[in-house]
């Protein structure tokens, strides 16, 4: 089922740092949001409003603002050139890449083709960060430094100083720099989460500008904008532009609670929907990074997938909650403690699963080594399994597999034939076509897929896929559950039926 709160990766775009001066269009200052006599209003009203309006940030942006820098970097023109963008933002593959190759036409100069740039041109890039300690440690996003060559800092009083990279987090888009020397400004990170309306202040660079203030409010928490397995953004109406990356949100108290990574955005500027890396993360990850250079997550070795309410009903379960095992990986803490494909993690340290997303963002939070107790749904019944976390190794990701759109239709739309007689392996059923406006395709599934089980019972033949979808009708089940393996991997699909 859709995820009402992810927001269209089509239309997300990280807050690209950027080497020209462009416009940017300023926050009304604080006076604008003073309540004024209103017809209607009675005057105990309008008091109130005027109670919670706030005065100014002006005494908050002098206790922070000397804290914030502007982040300039230079890189290897072959790397970036291919991007078509002159931001340096990141490299194909990484986690956001896909969020930039959205946009390739902004920051392009005037009369070049989308995708091109003429490799003698000098490649840099401007971002945001802040110092969080005296001796010049500093925070910005991974995708600000990626492929730097040489990193500067502008510090609030237009001092230039040379800065290294010590460490940078591709998963959640953090990095960490360092410039030499003592007394540096810094601010400190909020021992509390903002609650949705809490007042906020972004200061930054955007287009280059540096040192730009802007506030708006918390508009929501939690969000996952489809950019890895560990999102968990804090969404703002401050407007944040293309520059702001790495640049810290305040709250009210002077406090970080997120850090600008990304923006949603059809043009490439601010719509008032702005993306923070909430601080929690950002010191859990910052603390690794500075002790190691790199970051280090907890694993538990199994593909997950979100518990869709057809997937619910076919497992018997009240709610559509929970990770479900597409398939666990050979020799991994989750195989051999005995979980297998078609259990459903419920619980974690005897806190509930609400979904895969939130299993893969606990489970990478935690330390290797760590054990831990899960509660899992196997066959109906529940139990109790205790492993230790293993390493999570680079090219692995605890994975939450993407859902469609649900939809009930009277046939499933597949044309099968036993794999071993069309080249797709020794086990299951090969799909060997799709109706396109069959549930099958609505639900993901793709020609040259193969099915490996039906309810639970391994398949050969289309005539034991036809057998398992009759026994289910007569059970009176609405949907059939299949284990599916695909280029991407196994996991389950369920997809409501009828009579065809």
């Amino acid at each position: 089922m859709t995820q009402p709160n992810k927001l269209s990766a089509r239309r997300v775009t990280l807050m690209a740092s950027v080497a020209g001066i462009g416009l940017a269009v300023l926050l009304a200052g604080p006076g604008a949001f003073r309540a004024t006599s209103t017809p209607g209003f009675t005057g105990s009203a309008i008091a109130a409003e005027n109670m919670l309006a706030p005065s100014g940030f002006a005494d908050i942006v002098a206790k922070v603002k000397p804290a914030v820098i502007s982040v300039r970097v230079r890189m290897d023109a072959e790397k970036t050139a291919s991007f078509g963008d002159n931001d340096g933002s990141t490299q194909p593959g990484a986690p956001f890449d896909r969020f930039f190759r959205q946009f390739r036409q902004f920051g392009l100069p005037d009369g070049m083709p989308n995708g091109t740039m003429p490799r003698s041109r000098p490649t840099s890039a401007e971002g945001s960060g802040f110092f969080i300690s005296a001796d010049g440690y500093a925070v910005t996003n991974n995708h600000v430094v990626d492929h730097a060559k040489t990193v500067q800092v502008v510090t609030d009083d237009g001092k230039i100083l040379s800065a290294k990279v010590i460490g940078t987090d591709a998963k959640t888009d953090l990095a960490l720099i360092k410039v030499d020397g003592n007394n540096f400004p810094f601010v400190k990170f909020a021992d509390r989460d903002p609650r949705i309306g809490d007042w906020v202040i972004a200061v930054g660079n955007p287009f280059g500008l540096g040192g730009t203030v802007t506030a708006g409010v918390v508009s929501a928490r939690g969000r996952d904008i489809g950019s890895g397995p560990y999102d968990d953004f804090i969404q703002i109406d401050a407007p944040v532009n293309k520059g702001n990356s790495g640049g810290p949100t305040f709250d009210v108290s002077g406090n970080v609670i997120g850090v600008n990574t990304a923006i949603f955005s059809p043009s490439g500027g601010s719509v008032g929907i702005g993306f923070d890396i909430p601080a929690d993360t950002v010191k859990t990850v910052v603390a690794q990074l500075k002790d190691t250079g790199h970051v280090t997550r907890g694993w538990i070795g199994v593909q997950i997938q979100a518990v869709t309410a057809d997937i619910a009903d076919s497992l018997g379960l009240k709610k559509a909650e929970g990770a479900l095992v597409s398939e666990p990986q050979v020799d991994s803490p989750a195989a051999k403690a005995g979980i297998m494909s078609g259990d459903v993690i419920t619980m974690l340290d005897g806190n509930p699963v609400k979904d895969s997303h939130m299993l893969a963002r606990k489970i990478g939070a935690m330390a290797p080594g760590t054990s831990v107790k899960l509660g899992v749904l196997h066959n109906g019944s529940e139990k109790t399994v205790t492993l230790t976390l293993g390493t999570l190794p680079d090219e692995r990701q605890a994975n939450a597999v993407p859902q469609g759109t649900e939809k009930g239709t009277p046939h499933l739309g597949l044309t099968l034939a036993p794999a071993n007689t069309v080249g797709a392996g020794n086990q299951g059923v090969a799909v060997t076509a799709v109706d396109p406006d069959g549930p099958a395709a609505e639900h993901g599934m793709q020609s040259g897929d193969v099915i490996l089980d039906v309810a639970g019972k391994a398949v050969s033949n289309p005539a034991d896929v036809s057998k398992e979808i009759a026994n289910l009708q007569k059970a009176g089940k609405r949907s059939v559950l299949m284990r599916v393996k695909s280029n991407n991997g196994t996991k389950f699909v369920a997809i409501p039926f009828g009579n065809a």
